[in-house]
């Protein structure tokens, strides 16, 4: 079993301590975001890796070295994209990042990092040019530490929606959604950069934007996890199966042990938080000690009752 952490929040950069708690107890308690139904995910017995998604890995080396003593395999799914401070409002600049990403690439290897410029958002912060010198630049930074970077333009629900609106208003520009064209064109041109600097472009369930030289991005991807293993001299074989998470999606079968609405990154077109006042608010209430990333009420409620 692979398992995500996480999709839906960022634990590397808020949550490591309750991570590393979790892992020496081989076990953590996950809310189905739909259903709500309560299942216990195990974290070391039966575990072949771990994929871990993050814009800050730096809280996060303690919780990685005791995830390597284990002889279990990672890959770290880092993003960075540096946009304005209108759109981010709270992420690590640019260059911590790039140079925490070099520092995870020598120390595990470059295969136990990917690089993700996404999602790409269409505004007048960040129209196509700042794009290209963008990812230009950051390409230019990490070549040598990565051999993939994965994109995806912003999908826009309707909370997605509310929040740009909120953050266009505050700080005074415009956005809006580009045209499949030049979408395509735009995921053709970065894709030539990134050859440029030796790495693979790949779009993340976004076929419709495939253009020369991208490729179909895998972002839990047991070939890789197996490559690392190697790298480690570990080997082991993972018979993971493809199971995506949507339309598109060729990711290989995960569990991911996350909670929407828990990350205070404060980034104005997440789509796994629906208000970043309630993100700020778990974080702050958030328990490292306990068995959920963030209880279920009943869950709370019934430990009061006991008390």
């Amino acid at each position: 079993m692979i398992v995500s952490a996480s999709y839906r929040t960022d634990i590397p950069a808020f949550y490591a301590a309750w991570f590393a708690n979790r892992f020496r107890a081989g076990y953590a308690k996950v809310v189905n975001p739909y259903g709500r139904q309560v299942s216990t995910v195990p974290l070391r017995t039966g575990v072949d890796g771990f994929v871990f998604w993050t814009r800050n890995a730096a809280p996060f080396r303690p919780a990685l070295e005791l995830v390597r003593a284990a002889g279990i395999p990672f890959v770290v799914s880092y993003t960075v994209t540096d946009y304005p401070r209108a759109l981010e409002t709270s992420v690590v600049p640019a260059e911590r990042a790039v140079a925490d990403m070099r520092g995870l690439a020598a120390e595990y290897g470059s295969r136990a990092v990917v690089w993700r410029y996404d999602p790409i958002v269409c505004s007048t912060l960040t129209p196509p040019d700042c794009h290209r010198a963008n990812f230009a630049r950051l390409a230019a930074a990490l070549e040598g530490a990565v051999d993939e970077v994965v994109i995806s333009f912003a999908a826009i629900y309707k909370k997605t929606a509310r929040n740009m609106d909120v953050a266009a208003r505050a700080h005074g520009f415009t956005w809006g959604d580009a045209p499949a064209d030049d979408k395509r064109s735009l995921a053709g041109e970065l894709a030539g950069l990134a050859a440029a600097r030796g790495m693979r472009l790949s779009l993340c369930s976004q076929p419709e934007y495939a253009a020369d030289g991208t490729s179909p991005a895998v972002c839990v991807d047991a070939r890789r996890l197996e490559d690392v293993a190697a790298g480690w001299g570990v080997p082991r074989g993972l018979r993971a199966k493809v199971k995506g998470n949507r339309a598109g999606c060729l990711c290989h079968e995960s569990r991911d042990i996350g909670e929407y609405d828990t990350c205070p990154h404060g980034c104005a077109y997440c789509y796994a938080v629906n208000s970043r006042g309630l993100a700020k608010t778990r974080y702050a209430e958030h328990d490292p000690e306990g068995e959920f990333l963030f209880p279920p009420p009943w869950v709370v409620a019934a430990e009061k009752t006991l008390l």
